[in-house]
């Protein structure tokens, strides 16, 4: 009786020392439980004294020691911090917390788990750095922290857990590069850690791993190329490299050597050479996106790929020009399952084959768009009536738009640009009711609107811009849908009035009617589009501003600057006060002026520049060349009235002088500045001003600045920069300095 007391009681002191206890386990998980501050489903409420810890909902206990196993907490909304208490469950084997907020840093007694085999923890807001000391959890088959905020560098010990099968990282904020010492992970079937700034290569060794099904490091910082014995691996089944600034060509035999493989994206990145003829012999392959590098050459015959659902080559130097360039098309008429079909930007020439009415009807996207294809779109195109996106713009295909392109009712996307399509426009596209952007601009289209695009009530983008198109604007096309956020009918030869039915565009922010033969005045009804942000009427509607100022009336004067005259006035679509900028064409420069601001103000948009309500570029009732702007009136003038403050009549000679304070001098500088950091850094092509200056400063009612004249600004890709002056900077800077040394 004596031994057996004694055994129980070393028994009972082995299990404290080596495994703690039921209560251990229970205040562990009293701890976490004070560690969650929000629970809108009430998980945590089943977790108090009134029943046994092992049935707390979420928690699995094993039935001999009963001790906790298991705490599987997925997708419960729980918002706190991970207890380091977690790191008492020492008979712990499964951590599910993913698909939660949890948040704060992955406690490192979490790797004291010695029999944890599944960390789940993804689809959180953990920040810090995963802790080295989970090597020690020598039984983890399955390490998921992705979708999190962690920080620092991939931990070099992890590569000596032997039993990982899954590794994923991915979507957080990773540094430094992947460890060569991962390629001792002899088990690893999944290495996932894309959207990371893991930079360096992919390591040599990941070429021993015999077991590896899925490696995914997209869109980090990855260079070099990628280890030969990669291609070796027959057990892949995906690759994803895309958005790196991998180099290389693509081994020859891929597609022997990598029989498994259903997803290659290698997409945005620096491959060069020709994509190999043997791609076609993956034929499980699902995703094949080779887009945006330098591959050169014929794109192979791909008739072994029945299963692709998306094959991408876009932004290449493929193809030559030539009349076969496209005869790749032809076999993937077996391809039953193809959604995504992308080739657009490279070199292909000659005629679109009429064999792309065999493929797949699955077809949903089609991308031919910036390349050399001409000839006539073939009628069997009709077939493709899945499709929801076309984009064909900017080729040289030529002859009439097909009228069968009106079958395609799915279509949300039509884009036929920058081509040579001649003749009227199908009636037929006003079948297409699901039509959310329709592109027809710069091609050679003749004939009125034709009425029945009234019914595609869904448009949002409307574009015409550039063709030969006549007769009136009628109020069934400016009617076309209360969605439309852009119409651009210019550089046409409409005739008649603006219909009052614009107005009806509630949603309207971009409309261009300029260059056309329109008469009248500006519709009262357009003041009704209150999201209008950019409106061009250029060589129309000359009338409307001088209505405006009262025939430019010297009372309505209210500056005059280098190259014109500035007029206070009220145009009636806004019914609020406007400066009309009226260019001096006699004056040396006036006309570059002109077309420099429209040029730069064309496509920014921000709080602190000044908005460009309308130009006018035409004749005057002389038939003079007369070229305008019209701005938003700002109430309190410029910035050089406030810092050099003079009386500005005689019956204000005792009027207080204006004062700026010194925050509001901050407020106008931060102002400025921000303005010149959006044209300098944020818009797509960098504007330099060139003559910034506090009278080029305007302050608003409330006292915000905006930054205003872009007669001289210069758009970067118009500058020469020379490198011993360094001219091209000089001037912006200049000017900013002294600007600001004005202010303060």
């Amino acid at each position: 009786m004596r031994t057996f007391i004694l055994l129980w009681c070393f028994g009972l002191f082995l299990t404290s020392v080596v495994g703690g206890n039921n209560e251990t386990d229970r205040l562990a998980l009293l701890e976490f439980k004070s560690k969650i501050s929000d629970d809108p489903l009430g998980v945590m409420s089943s977790w108090n004294d009134s029943i046994h810890f092992c049935q707390w909902k979420g928690v699995s206990c094993g039935r001999r020691h009963q001790r906790v196993i298991v705490l599987d907490l997925h997708s419960q909304k729980l918002v706190g911090s991970i207890s380091p208490n977690v790191g008492n469950l020492s008979f712990l084997w499964k951590l599910n917390l993913e698909n939660n907020s949890f948040y704060n840093e992955i406690s490192p007694e979490i790797g004291r788990l010695h029999r944890l085999q599944v960390l789940l923890l993804n689809n959180n807001t953990i920040s810090g750095t995963i802790p080295s000391n989970f090597s020690s959890c020598a039984n983890l088959r399955v390490f998921h922290v992705g979708v999190n905020s962690l920080v620092g560098e991939i931990p070099t010990k992890l590569g000596t857990l032997s039993k990982l099968k899954i590794f994923a990282i991915h979507k957080n904020s990773l540094t430094g590069i992947i460890p060569h010492s991962f390629g001792n992970l002899s088990s690893l079937e999944g290495f996932s850690a894309a959207y990371n700034n893991l930079s360096g290569s992919i390591p040599d060794s990941f070429g021993q791993l015999t077991k590896l099904k899925i490696f995914a490091a997209g869109s980090n910082r990855l260079s070099g190329t990628i280890p030969p014995l990669f291609f070796n691996i027959s057990s892949i089944t995906e690759i994803d490299v895309a958005v790196n600034q991998i180099q290389g060509h693509l081994p020859s035999d891929i597609g022997i050597t990598l029989p498994n493989l259903e997803t290659f994206t290698i997409s945005n990145n620096q491959f060069i050479g020709s994509i190999p003829i043997s791609i076609s012999s993956a034929s499980n392959l699902h995703i094949l996106n080779l887009a945006e590098n330098k591959l050169t050459g014929k794109v192979p015959s791909l008739e072994k790929l029945n299963r692709v659902r998306l094959f991408s080559v876009a932004e290449n130097q493929l193809g030559n020009g030539g009349a076969n360039d496209l005869s790749f098309l032809c076999s993937l008429s077996n391809a039953t399952s193809l959604r995504d079909l992308e080739i657009n930007t490279n070199n292909f020439g000659g005629e679109l084959p009429k064999c792309i009415g065999n493929i797949s009807t699955s077809l949903t996207l089609f991308y031919l768009n910036n390349n050399k294809i001409s000839g006539n779109i073939p009628s069997v195109i009709g077939n493709l009536i899945n499709l929801e996106d076309i984009e064909m713009w900017n080729n040289t295909f030529l002859g009439n738009i097909p009228s069968i392109l009106g079958n395609l009712q799915k279509l949300q996307f039509l884009d036929l640009s920058q081509n040579n399509f001649i003749g009227n426009i199908p009636s037929s596209l006003g079948n297409l009711t699901n039509l959310l952007e329709l592109y027809l601009g710069d091609n050679n289209l003749q004939g009125s609107i034709p009425s029945s695009l009234s019914q595609c009530q869904n448009l949002i983008t409307f574009h015409l811009l550039h063709n030969n198109l006549s007769g009136i604007i009628s109020s069934k096309v400016v009617g076309l849908s209360f969605s439309l956020n852009s119409l651009d009918l210019s550089g046409n030869q409409f005739t008649g009035v603006l219909p009052m039915e614009i107005g009806n565009l509630k949603n309207l922010e971009h409309l261009d009617i300029s260059e056309n033969m329109l008469s009248g005045k500006i519709p009262t009804s357009l003041a009704s589009c209150v999201k209008l942000e950019f409106l061009a009427m250029r060589r129309n509607f000359f009338q409307g501003l001088f209505n405006a100022t009262d025939g430019f009336s010297s009372s309505n004067l209210i500056g005059v600057g280098s190259f014109g005259s500035v007029y206070k006035g009220i145009l009636v679509q806004y019914k609020h006060t406007v400066a009309i900028k009226v260019l001096n064409l006699g004056c040396h420069g006036a006309s570059k002026s002109f077309k420099a601001e429209c040029e730069a103000l064309r496509n920014i948009r921000h709080r602190n520049l000044v908005k460009v309500l309308t130009v006018c570029s035409g004749f005057d009732h002389q038939g003079h060349d007369f070229k305008a702007l019209a701005y938003n009136f700002m109430g309190n003038g410029n910035l050089d009235e406030w810092l050099h403050p003079t009386p500005r009549k005689i019956n204000e000679a005792l009027e207080k002088q204006r004062k700026l304070s010194l925050l509001q001098r901050l407020n106008i500088a931060i102002d400025v500045a921000s303005a010149l950091d959006y044209l300098h850094h944020h818009c797509e092509t960098p504007i330099v001003h060139c003559d910034l200056k506090p009278s080029n400063v305007l302050l608003d009612d409330e006292m915000i600045g905006h930054v205003s004249d872009f007669g001289l600004a210069r758009i970067l890709h118009d500058i020469v920069h020379d490198s011993s002056t360094n001219q091209s900077s000089s001037i912006g800077v200049k000017g900013t300095i002294e600007c600001l040394y004005q202010i303060f």
